[in-house]
């Protein structure tokens, strides 16, 4: 167990999946040796470098599309030959271009509160035009996943979010709800995926190119989707609920 949490760097539900162990005496195994939860360490060594932070506030709507989370994440883009973390620190400053900057990826994603069903795209950008689209096309792809009927879109209070989606939300007859601001822990389920992308896509080994990473996106969604263990749905993926909400 303790190796399969070091080779895979995944939770209990994962190392249970690998070991055949169940989770909870995973759990138990691991809170006896001390090691910390995958929220405190780095994602590419697997090193604690942080203390996490929960809340006490939970709460799960009752049927698929009822309340969906959207959000973005940046991310730096990815030198050709790979960044620092593909060569090493010490080829830190070799990788660093002080004259062209080379920006970053806005990671685009909507997030099913009840099945936990998610889509993501990698922008160029998070303007009110952009964040419209993404959110044309995530619907699209929850319909074709069974949840025909979005009620509800949770978001912070972007100014992206707050006048350019109206559109969109007026045609698909989504009624927008928004946090409190500097709350973020309102739209917790969406700043959760996105601790599981940066962790399980993102920073989970080096890629060569930007591109490569892009491009390994789609797969993992599909993994996230229809095949890894999700903890909150009893160690089912999230298509399960999504297809059959009881």
């Amino acid at each position: 167990m303790l190796a399969a949490r070091r080779d895979l760097r995944c939770g209990p539900a994962g190392i249970a999946a690998a070991t055949g162990v169940p989770a909870r005496t995973v759990t138990r195994v691991l809170t006896r040796h001390r090691v910390p939860r995958l929220a405190e360490c780095d994602p590419l060594t697997g090193d604690r470098i942080r203390a996490s932070k929960t809340t006490a506030i939970r709460y799960e709507r009752s049927r698929p599309g009822e309340l969906v989370h959207m959000d973005v994440k940046k991310i730096a883009r990815i030198p050709d030959g790979g960044g620092w973390k593909a060569l090493g620190r010490h080829q830190r400053e070799t990788t660093r271009n002080r004259k062209n900057k080379i920006g970053y990826d806005y990671i685009h994603c909507l997030v099913d509160d009840h099945s936990r069903l998610a889509y993501a795209e990698v922008l160029t950008d998070e303007k009110g035009p952009t964040c419209a689209a993404f959110l044309e096309r995530a619907a699209a792809y929850f319909a074709e996943h069974g949840i025909t009927r979005i009620e509800r879109l949770m978001t912070d209070n972007a100014w992206a979010y707050k006048w350019s989606l109206r559109g969109v939300c007026a045609d698909l007859g989504i009624r927008q709800k928004f946090i409190k601001p500097h709350c973020p822990w309102q739209n917790g389920k969406a700043e959760r995926f996105n601790r599981t992308l940066a962790t399980e896509w993102a920073y989970r080994r080096p890629y060569p190119t930007n591109h490569a990473r892009t491009q390994a996106l789609t797969p993992w969604l599909e993994h996230y989707n229809h095949h890894r263990a999700h903890t909150a749905l009893g160690g089912r993926p999230p298509i399960t609920r999504a297809l059959s909400p009881t």
